[in-house]
């Protein structure tokens, strides 16, 4: 049985055999730890809250009372089922003229206007992951790099200069904004700086934008098509990745969206998007409700007013158990310091405390090493994915811990020397390189959305 066994595991592939989905690492240690005992206010009220999940549920009645007024939006309900051949049928992977024409003015409306979009350079693929993964695909070979930004303070054109001194071959910039974990929107200037710069180089400039409509508070979204308008570039090495996953809090339906402004790049990505479509009856819905110009505009008021609200509480009952947070404006998330909270100011301490979150307090969150941050201490947690009630016992709960942790002495020395010290935390780039050799098991996830790398485009920081 062992020999049978043994012969079975090595007829696989390299990249089936391999430990570098990402599984063993904290931010899927903390999901297995939700999933095997996930809070639930009545039934199991000491269980796991999952706030390591970005994800906008705050608006699912508005959604859910226009699906009530819009039965002929669905082929599944008796006012709608006339439409159901024709959505049923075979579909080409252009996706439905109808889906990416309110896909394109649902985006142009998200950027009030400012920048318009061609239904023809919208390409469809299985979620965001899917759309970066097919994108990255047209762009680059294994052993090509790109700049990838993680949290703090430094300069885009020296992580440029150590890439091509370690004869790493950059192909362009992933920039996700607002920012995935800071949650801020990065400025005009940045954005011109940084499109000046790939253009200077001749490297593609990735946006993600996918939360670009959960802005609550001012500076208003920038969205790089709109800096395209006002700076000299060359537009054939722009591209946007966008989704419905976190402006609508829509992850299930897996809507993601490629938007090229390179003909080639959309030709190619539409090809390979035969791998990962969104499926026809989800197009046919959604296009009806993006195209509800009453509904949509409730929608994009209602949203961040909610957003701004939960943020506001969430920030203050962490300021009451004296936890600092980056100041935000966007996302569904926050960027909070715990450094006082440390035993020892290293990544292991930053481990041992986030074991500590999981098992004994019981709150899912990310620590920052997730999202690759150079400093231990710092943790992303998610404010959005859970009713006002579960809001309340998870900040009990981090009341509770902080207030036991300081009373240690040493914790009060801690507390005092670790206070918060930058505000201003920026963005810096480290290279990740397309490599098709294994990725170490022992590699951080991913510090967009810490997510499992593609099989089949390895990440090597």
């Amino acid at each position: 049985m062992e020999f049978a066994s043994e012969i079975k595991h090595e007829s696989l592939s390299k990249i089936a055999r391999n430990d570098g989905h990402g599984e063993h690492s904290p931010y899927f240690d903390g999901w297995k730890a939700y999933d095997q005992n996930p809070f639930h206010p009545t039934q199991n009220p000491d269980g796991v809250i999952q706030m390591g999940l970005a994800e906008n549920q705050l608006c699912f009645d508005l959604i859910e009372e226009w699906i009530k007024n819009n039965p002929t939006a669905s082929i599944c309900t008796s006012d709608g089922v006339g439409k159901f051949k024709d959505v049923a049928i075979f579909q080409d992977y252009h996706g439905l003229l109808e889906f990416r024409q309110a896909v394109a003015k649902f985006m142009g409306r998200v950027r009030h206007g400012k920048s318009t979009f061609d239904p023809n350079r919208i390409v469809m693929s299985g979620g965001a992951t899917g759309a970066s993964e097919t994108l990255i695909f047209c762009l680059a070979d294994p052993g090509d790099a790109f700049l990838v930004p993680s949290p703090v303070l430094s300069r885009i054109e020296s992580a440029y200069t150590k890439a091509k001194e370690a004869n790493i071959n950059i192909k362009g910039v992933i920039l996700t904004n607002p920012s995935n974990p800071l949650g801020i929107t990065l400025s005009r200037e940045t954005l011109t700086s940084l499109l000046s710069f790939t253009s200077e180089k001749n490297l593609h400039m990735v946006c993600d934008e996918i939360y670009s409509a959960t802005v609550f508070n001012s500076p208003a979204f920038m969205s790089i098509s709109e800096v395209m308008q006002e700076t000299e570039c060359n537009p054939n090495l722009v591209h946007i990745i966008y989704s419905l996953s976190k402006d609508m809090g829509l992850p299930g339906f897996r809507v993601g969206i490629i938007y090229s402004y390179n003909d080639q790049v959309v030709q190619c990505a539409r090809k390979m998007s035969s791998f990962g479509l969104v499926s026809s009856q989800s197009q046919h819905l959604l296009a009806s409700m993006l195209s509800d110009e009453v509904f949509i505009e409730k929608f994009l008021e209602e949203s961040p007013r909610r957003l701004a609200k939960r943020h506001g509480h969430f920030v203050k009952g962490l300021k009451q158990a004296n936890i600092h947070c980056l100041e935000g404006n966007a996302g569904l998330f926050l960027w909070m310091d715990l450094r006082h909270l440390m035993k020892e100011p290293t990544f292991d301490g930053e481990m041992k405390l986030w074991r500590v979150i999981i098992e004994d307090v019981k709150l899912n969150v990310s620590p920052g090493s997730s999202f690759h941050c150079p400093e231990p201490g710092f943790f992303r947690v998610c404010f959005a994915n859970m009713d006002d009630h579960t809001v309340e016992v998870a900040l009990k709960r981090i009341r509770e811990f902080v207030s036991k942790r300081s009373e240690n002495a040493d914790d009060k020395k801690l507390l005092k020397k670790n206070r918060w010290q930058n505000t201003n935390l920026r963005l810096s780039f480290t290279s990740s390189k397309c490599d098709e050799s294994l990725m170490s098991p022992h590699q951080r996830t991913s510090p967009h959305s810490p997510v499992p790398h593609s099989p089949l485009v390895r990440a090597r920081t």
